[in-house]
């Protein structure tokens, strides 16, 4: 029996993860009191140190749900942490040496989808005007939209694709590994079971409330909570005693039409025709998903690259045989492909 190794091979050299403290203006003051201190991990290539004059190009991993930035550096049983992919991407040459950043942008309610939200938080401007500077001025990238990448999976997917969109001068490339797409299907038909999990507390209040004091939560309750930040990033109601609604009657399940648009013009599916010129201007728009995605995903990514295809955009679309969970080793196809995109010009 063989198994895939855990650590690298001896004749890879590792890079460095630097620990950047950051205390975040834009955060101070959000409605869920998280926090702005945080840590940004920071994974330098192997000879970072030996070339000081060097310069690299740097991309930025967003975490899917429930995650953040620096779950990828955890050690995980026959598995490559992600620094550990770059190392022996770079040993084999299928990529050269990049600056990869980790954001945290977790937040209370589980995510932030990496967009504004007066309920959440800014966290799109916070990504773009305070974690790109700090990167850019403590480390030696390449200081321009061409040369930065954005990627991730599920949420982070997401986010890749939706920052592609509205922010087209920041981010020059992205990969939207199995990003949140077609909402009907995602988010829509897996309602029924958030509202199972309210109606045994009485209400959303009273869910989260419970929600926070428990020591272990089941699944059930955690895709809950799942659809309710998807309700505050979505659709914040700063006004609402919970800070937001979800789009259907909590005892009826009928859809609130008014709720409902709020949160399809979130939908990627939506987006594309409207911000086709920003995509059109990157460098690679690379979107895959499992063809067996237990969220329904893949019918998103088809519905994606139809819209692409629509609009005239160039990217690059696979399917791959396999589901939603343990998926990483996508990103031997996404990173390639990536630094390629960003490292067009340098030395």
């Amino acid at each position: 029996m063989v198994f895939r190794r855990s650590r690298p091979p001896r004749e890879v050299r590792p890079g460095t993860i630097v620990r950047v403290p950051v205390s975040s203006t834009l955060l101070e003051g959000n409605r869920l009191g998280d926090p702005v201190e945080r840590t940004l991990p920071v994974y330098l290539p192997p000879g970072y140190d030996e070339e000081p004059g060097g310069r690299y190009p740097v991309s930025f991993y967003l975490a899917g749900f429930l995650g953040t930035g620096r779950s990828q550096l955890n050690w995980k049983p026959w598995a490559e942490t992600l620094p550990q992919r770059l190392d022996r991407l770079i040993a084999e040459d299928r990529i050269g040496p990049m600056i990869v950043a980790f954001p945290d942008c977790f937040t209370r309610l589980g995510g932030s989808q990496y967009i504004d939200s007066s309920v959440c938080g800014p966290y799109a401007q916070h990504l773009i005007n305070e974690l790109v500077p700090l990167v850019d001025e403590q480390f030696r990238t390449v200081a321009d939209r061409d040369h930065r990448a954005i990627f991730g999976k599920s949420s982070g997917g997401f986010g890749a694709m939706v920052h592609g969109m509205l922010h087209p001068e920041v981010w020059g490339a992205l990969a939207c590994h199995s990003g949140d797409s077609f909402f009907e299907f995602c988010f829509l038909t897996d309602l029924p079971r958030t509202l199972n999990e309210i109606t045994k507390h009485g209400s959303v209040g009273a869910f989260l409330e419970a929600f926070g004091q428990k020591h272990k939560r089941s699944g059930a309750e955690t895709h809950a909570m799942m659809h309710l930040a998807m309700a505050a990033c979505f659709d914040p109601q700063p006004t609402h005693p919970d800070g937001f609604e979800l789009p259907v009657d909590l005892k009826t399940g009928a859809v609130s039409p008014e709720r409902w648009e709020r949160w399809l013009a979130w939908d990627p599916v939506h987006m594309i025709p409207r911000h086709a010129d920003a995509l059109k201007s990157s460098r690679l728009v690379f979107v895959d998903c499992g063809s067996r995605d237990q969220y329904h995903l893949h019918y998103g990514a088809r519905q994606m690259r139809d819209a692409m295809s629509a609009a005239g955009i160039k990217y690059d679309y696979e399917e791959f045989s396999d589901n939603h969970s343990s998926i990483d080793y996508r990103m031997d196809v996404s990173l390639p492909r990536l630094y390629s995109a960003i490292s067009g010009g340098l030395s």
